[in-house]
């Protein structure tokens, strides 16, 4: 069963614009493994997360690393929630994120889908 569904469409050169304007925007924005990727890749980690919380409702109190976005070659993003995000999927019931991500032509977007069994 569906719970939720998130989408979100982020300009990559205005949000890189805009990290390198307030810095500390990426450590509050992404964990560490998050933070050295590419720009287009760190926007498309944005609207990923983005499109998580819309999924969840966009209820307020969660905490941007508590969502983690991970790429594995050849296979479909895998979406790691910890603390306030699992908290939220949890009261919820979500099983499971089902996520796509894409960055062309200097825009990143992302679709989420979450899912409980």
């Amino acid at each position: 069963m569906i719970v939720g569904v998130g989408i979100d469409v982020v300009d990559v050169a205005r949000f890189i614009a805009t990290v390198e304007r307030v810095p500390a925007l990426r450590e509050r924005l992404f964990t560490p493994e998050e933070r050295d990727l590419p720009d287009a890749s760190l926007a498309a980690r944005f609207a990923a997360k983005e499109a998580i919380a819309k999924a969840l409702g966009a209820p307020g109190g969660m905490h941007w690393q508590d969502a983690t976005v991970r790429r594995v070659v050849g296979e479909q993003p895998v979406v790691e929630v910890t603390g306030t995000v699992a908290a939220v999927a949890d009261r919820l019931g979500v099983a499971r994120f089902h996520l796509s991500i894409s960055h062309d032509a200097g825009i990143a977007s992302a679709m989420c889908v979450a899912e409980r069994d």
